[in-house]
C-alpha cells in the first residue's frame, strides 16, 4: 500500500506539473521560454547520487521525509525528461486549436484541460509507464528519505528478507510476485501508446 500510495500520488503530480509547464514553455515563443526548457533537458544529466546527501539533509531540517518528502523528490526528478517528451509532443499540436478554443470562450486553463490534454494521451502514457517502473522498483531514494517503520515500500521490505546469514526465500519470493505483476499489468495495458509517445516526445522537439 505503501508502494501504491507514493507512485501513484507521484505520478499524477508529475503529470499534472509537466505537462501544464510543457504547454507554457510551447505556446510561449520567447527566448526566455526556450532557455527554461532547455534548462530542463540540461538537468537530465546530473545524475541523483551527486546530489542526494545534500537534498536529504534540506528535507531532513524542515521535517519533510518520509512519504510526503518522497513525492517531493520524485515529483523534482521526473519534471525534466517529462516535461521534455510533453514539450516536443506539444510541438506538433497546431496553435489553431487555441485560437479557435478561445474565440469560443474558453479561458487557457479550459483549453488545455478540455482541447490539448486529450491529444496528448500517447504522451501521457509514456510518461506514466517511464516513471511508475522507476518509481515502484527505487531503492535508493526511499532508503535515504524514510525512516519510520509502516512507511517502508516493497523494495525497502525486501531488503530484510535477505539477511546475513540466512536468507528467507518464500517470503522474498512472495514479494517479488508482488513487485513485478503491477508493473506488468500497466505495460500490457498501456504497450500501445508507449512506442508512439515516445516518437512525438523525442523527434518532434
Amino acid at each position: 500500500m505503501n508502494s501504491l500510495f507514493i507512485t501513484t500520488i507521484s505520478l499524477i503530480v508529475i503529470v499534472i506539473f509537466s505537462s501544464m509547464a510543457a504547454y507554457a514553455l510551447a505556446r510561449k515563443k520567447s527566448k526566455i521560454s526556450t532557455g527554461i526548457y532547455f534548462l530542463c533537458a540540461l538537468t537530465m544529466l546530473i545524475p541523483f547520487q551527486s546530489v542526494m546527501i545534500p537534498l536529504v539533509s534540506m528535507f531532513g531540517q524542515v521535517n519533510l521525509l518520509n512519504r510526503f518528502g518522497l513525492i517531493i523528490m520524485n515529483w523534482g526528478f521526473a519534471t525534466s525528461m517529462s516535461i521534455f517528451l510533453y514539450y516536443g509532443a506539444m510541438r506538433s499540436i497546431s496553435v489553431s486549436l487555441d485560437e479557435a478554443a478561445y474565440l469560443d470562450g474558453g479561458n487557457p486553463l479550459q483549453i488545455f484541460w478540455r482541447v490539448i490534454f486529450p491529444i496528448l494521451k500517447p504522451t501521457t502514457v509514456t510518461v506514466i509507464i517511464l516513471n511508475a517502473i522507476r518509481l515502484w522498483n527505487d531503492f535508493l531514494l526511499p532508503s535515504l528519505v524514510i525512516n519510520q517503520e509502516g512507511m517502508r515500500t516493497i523494495p525497502l521490505r525486501m531488503y530484510y528478507f535477505f539477511g546475513e546469514y540466512t536468507v528467507q526465500w518464500e517470503l522474498a519470493l512472495a514479494g517479488l510476485v508482488l513487485a513485478i505483476i503491477p508493473i506488468i499489468l500497466l505495460y500490457i495495458f498501456l504497450q500501445k501508446y508507449i512506442v508512439e509517445g515516445v516518437t512525438e516526445g523525442a523527434t518532434k522537439s
